[in-house]
């Protein structure tokens, strides 16, 4: 889909309230991150998520919308085999080229401000417990500035994603209605990328390279961040189907698809955490609660509540067996669950609008073009994140001092803890 949509009146103050509640989101994953993380790092997580948030706001603003851009207004293209290949917007710096007069442009510019903050919190999870704050804040500048736009022009601006179908025939083109690509999958990859540059936290793996438990400090948090994030993501569903699918949209369809799809992977993650290990998992049931969220986004608007409910399902079963994974196999520490949530949901949901979405005279090879678009983030949006979040971490270190982690970020880097009344920090005392 590469023509602008027209929204009417009514069309369009929806789209803005939607818009408007879409920060719940980012603030019930800062309260999930925060929870899941150690006591002694509560505060720094939670404003580390207000900086980023503000950060990605600012410099979406100063250059992100430039690269995005929407469907209609100037971009660069390039021909290759007779065909035109949009790649990058050419908008001025600063919004300064939109009018917001609540067109369907000038709320794309006000859903893409929230939308990169969205995505920049999603890194905090995998970078919970070590990560500076003001390293945090220049990586959701890089992750804001560059590679979240960038992608989401592709994808949401008239880019060549979204040409897939008029260019070649790929049922519509690039599907992600929502932004499980666009948003969850580039953060979720991005958290990848910081998780690997950062290393395990202190006292994760044994000598013998085991994994040992580190549990969240605070499952009440994490339980009222889901309910939270429900409240964004169906905001954030809604206005995205209304700017970007392309298609007769329907509100309460797309908020039902939303709530099934969360509640039914919470409880396939209950399900199969009770038949391992005896007892459901708060922290994984959450987990799978925000996997189910992220994967419904993509398809949103154009399935069925059943198919929602199966994409629901499949999104729960995944995220428990990735983090497994991830910390057993790979030795990959993701504190917050940030990459099974949000780059494997993402990629779920991505896959499964290509297999499960229902349109009015649909083309074959929808599916296609959903493979084309996950190629894109494997092959050039994790690279490209992480090869600029490298050079940053050799410009400035990311990770805190070895004092600093045993100390805590709230004392090493604020001068004050969350719980100044309670001991925080005697559960690192024995290790070396």
């Amino acid at each position: 889909m590469t023509a602008p949509p027209v929204l009417g009146e009514a069309a369009a103050a929806l789209c803005l309230f939607s818009i408007v509640i879409t920060p719940c989101a980012a603030a019930g994953l800062a309260l999930v991150n925060a929870g899941l993380g150690r006591s002694r790092n509560a505060a720094h997580a939670m404003l580390s998520a207000l900086c980023v948030l503000g950060i990605a706001a600012v410099v979406y603003c100063a250059i992100g919308f430039s690269w995005q851009g929407y469907p209609g207004r100037d971009a660069h293209a390039f021909l290759m085999g007779g065909k035109p290949w949009d790649w990058i917007a050419s908008e001025p710096f600063f919004f300064r080229g939109v009018s917001f007069d609540n067109s369907p442009a000038s709320l794309a510019a006000l859903f893409g401000m929230f939308a990169a903050g969205l995505a920049a919190v999603i890194p905090l999870g995998s970078g919970a417990d070590r990560w500076k704050l003001g390293a945090a804040c220049a990586s959701a500048a890089l992750l804001a500035g560059f590679v979240y736009p960038l992608f989401a022009h592709w994808a949401w601006g008239g880019g060549w994603l979204a040409q897939l179908g008029r260019n070649y025939g790929l049922g519509r083109g690039f599907m992600d209605a929502g932004g499980s690509a666009s948003i969850q999958a580039v953060g979720g990859l991005t958290a990848l990328a910081i998780a690997w540059i950062l290393g395990p936290r202190r006292g994760k793996y044994t000598q013998e390279h085991m994994p040992v438990a580190i549990p969240g400090h605070n499952a009440v948090f994490v339980l009222f961040g889901c309910l939270l994030a429900w409240l964004g993501w169906s905001g954030l569903n809604c206005a995205g189907a209304l700017l970007f699918a392309g298609q007769p949209v329907l509100p309460p369809l797309i908020v039902v698809n939303t709530t099934l799809a969360a509640v039914c992977a919470s409880l396939a993650a209950a399900a199969i955490t009770r038949a391992r290990f005896g007892k459901p998992d708060a922290s994984l049931c959450a987990n799978g609660w925000v996997a189910g969220l992220v994967a419904s986004s993509a398809a949103c608007a154009s399935v069925r509540p059943a198919l929602a409910m199966l994409i629901g399902l499949v999104a729960g079963a995944l995220v428990v067996f990735s983090v497994e994974w991830l910390e057993f196999r790979l030795a990959v520490d993701d504190p917050g669950g940030a990459i099974s949530v949000h780059a494997l949901g993402g990629i779920w949901g991505v896959l499964a609008a290509g297999l499960f979405a229902q349109f009015p005279g649909a083309a074959p090879g929808q599916w296609l073009a959903q493979l084309t678009g996950i190629a894109t983030l494997l092959g050039f949006v994790l690279p490209l994140a992480y090869a600029l979040n490298w050079l940053l971490n050799r410009v400035y270190p990311q990770r805190v001092t070895p004092q600093g982690e045993r100390q805590g970020l709230d004392l090493h880097e604020l001068g004050a803890g969350a719980y100044p009344e309670f001991m925080s920090h005697n559960d690192d005392l024995w290790q070396r």
